[in-house]
C-alpha cells in the first residue's frame, strides 16, 4: 500500500516538475522578454528549486567516454561483459594507446544499497587510464521480472564468484563499502576450494566487515530493531507498473528518506544555498550542486531478501568475523586465504562505517603473509571521500595501484 501511495505522489508531482521546470526557463532564457524583468531571478530560482524538490530521479549516465594516459587520449566504451537477472557485469573499454594491454585487470564491485553503480564514477575515472576496468552494475529490483527469482545475500557471493572466474586469473577485486562482505566470503569460499581464478589481490575499502568495531548511527539502527520490525516495515511488493511487479523490495524512496535523515540540516543547507547561488549567478556552483544531488536522489529498489539477509548476516549476528557463516554447506573462512593479497582503507572521519570495521578483515584474513598485507587510514576523510573527490584522486587511487602492482 505504501507504494501504491509513492506512485500517487509522483503522478501528482509530475505535472508541477514539469510546470516549474518551463516556469524556470521562462524567468531565464535570454530569449524570453520575462527574463529581462526586475524579479526574473527570483522567480527563475524559485521555480528551478521547486522543479529540483518534486522531480523524478533516473539512473545517471556514467558519462565516461575519454581518458588521458601519459599525455595521450584514450576512448573509451562501455559494454556488457557478463549479464546476469539482477546485475550487468559491465567493461571500460579503452582504445586509442600503447600498452594498454598490460594493465592489470581490475573487478570493482560497486555497493547493492540503494544508490546506482554511478556513485562511483569517480572511483572509476581515476582507474581507468592505467588499469582495464569492469564494474558490477546492480539492476534495481522493481525492474527484474518475478519468474528471476529471490536474491539472496548468498546470491550475491555466487555473482562475485562467477564474475571472478568470467575474468579469469590474474584479476585484482577492489570491494566498496557495502559489498566488502560478500566479497571476502566469495574469496574465502575459492581458497577453500583451491579455485584457480582467485584474485591476485583484494582491496576493502569503508565497508562493514565487522560492525561491532567503533559502532555508527547505521549501525545501532541494524541492531536496536528486531529482524521482524525490518522486515514489516520497510518491504514492500512492487506496483504493478513495472516488470519486476509482485516483487518483495526495499523501496528506494524509503532508503532516500532514511539518507536524508541523517543529515537533515546539512541537505536544507545545501538547498538553500542553491537557491542563493541561484540568485547570485554563481553558475559553477549551482552546476556543482545539481550534479550532486542528480547522483544523491537517484535510487533503486533492494530485494527485500537481499537486505534482510545483510541486516540478519552483517549487522545482527555477525555471522562474518564470528566464523559462523555458511553458504552451500561450506563455513566461509578468510584463514583459508592465503594466494591474495589484502588491502584494506579506512576513512578517519567515516561515520558510516566506523574505524576498525574494515580492517577487521587483517586480522580475519591470517593465512596471507604479513608482507602482503596493508591497511591504511586516510585522515581527514568521511566516507564518500575514500572512492571519490581529491584525496580520492591524489592519494588514496595512486596507493591502490602502487599496491596491485607490487603484489602481481
Amino acid at each position: 500500500m505504501l507504494y501504491d501511495l509513492h506512485e500517487l505522489k509522483r503522478a501528482f508531482l509530475t505535472p508541477l516538475a514539469a510546470f516549474t521546470s518551463s516556469g524556470s526557463q521562462l524567468f531565464s532564457h535570454p530569449y524570453s522578454p520575462f527574463s529581462y524583468t526586475p524579479v526574473s531571478r527570483q522567480m527563475a530560482a524559485t521555480y528551478e528549486l521547486v522543479h529540483r524538490l518534486g522531480k523524478d530521479y533516473e539512473k545517471p549516465a556514467w558519462g565516461l567516454e575519454s581518458a588521458e594516459r601519459d599525455g595521450c587520449a584514450i576512448a573509451i566504451r562501455k559494454e556488457i561483459a557478463l549479464s546476469k537477472p539482477f546485475c550487468n557485469l559491465i567493461r571500460f573499454q579503452r582504445d586509442g594507446a600503447a600498452g594498454l594491454e598490460q594493465d592489470p585487470r581490475v573487478l570493482l564491485v560497486a555497493p547493492l544499497s540503494g544508490h546506482h553503480a554511478t556513485l562511483l564514477r569517480d572511483t572509476v575515472r581515476a582507474l581507468l587510464p592505467h588499469h582495464d576496468v569492469y564494474v558490477t552494475d546492480w539492476l534495481d529490483a522493481r525492474m527484474v521480472p518475478l519468474d528471476a527469482g529471490p536474491f539472496h545475500l548468498n546470491d550475491y557471493v555466487r555473482y562475485v564468484q562467477d564474475f571472478l572466474r568470467h575474468l579469469g586469473p590474474q584479476t585484482h577485486v577492489i570491494a566498496v563499502c557495502q559489498p566488502t562482505v560478500p566479497v571476502l566470503a566469495a574469496v574465502s569460499l575459492m581458497a577453500s576450494n583451491d579455485d584457480p581464478c582467485q584474485p591476485l589481490s583484494m582491496i576493502m575499502m569503508g565497508g562493514p566487515i565487522d560492525t561491532r568495531q567503533s559502532p555508527t548511527q547505521v549501525n545501532r539502527l541494524a541492531t536496536t530493531k528486531s529482524y521482524n520490525w525490518f522486515e514489516n516495515n520497510l518491504i514492500h511488493r512492487v506496483p504493478a507498473r513495472y516488470p519486476g511487479a509482485g516483487r518483495h523490495v526495499y523501496p528506494g524512496f524509503l532508503q532516500h528518506t532514511g539518507f536524508m535523515a541523517m543529515n537533515p540540516d546539512r541537505h536544507l543547507r545545501s538547498h538553500y544555498d542553491f537557491y542563493m547561488d541561484l540568485l547570485k549567478g554563481s553558475d559553477h556552483d549551482a552546476e556543482a550542486h545539481r550534479r550532486f544531488y542528480d547522483e544523491y536522489n537517484a535510487v533503486l529498489d533492494m530485494p527485500a531478501e537481499f537486505y534482510l539477509d545483510t541486516i540478519k548476516v552483517v549487522f545482527q549476528e555477525h555471522q562474518l568475523p564470528l566464523g559462523s557463516w555458511v553458504i552451500d554447506g561450506r563455513k566461509v573462512d578468510p584463514s583459508a586465504i592465503r594466494r591474495t593479497a589484502l588491502l584494506t582503507i579506512e576513512g578517519e572521519l567515516d561515520d558510516i562505517s566506523g574505524q576498525g570495521q574494515t580492517q577487521a578483515a587483517q586480522t580475519l584474513c591470517s593465512g596471507i603473509p604479513a608482507e602482503r598485507k596493508l591497511h591504511y587510514t586516510a585522515m581527514g576523510c568521511g566516507h564518500y571521500g575514500i572512492f571519490s573527490g581529491r584525496r580520492w584522486r591524489n592519494i588514496i587511487c595512486p596507493k591502490i595501484a602502487q599496491f596491485i602492482r607490487d603484489m602481481a
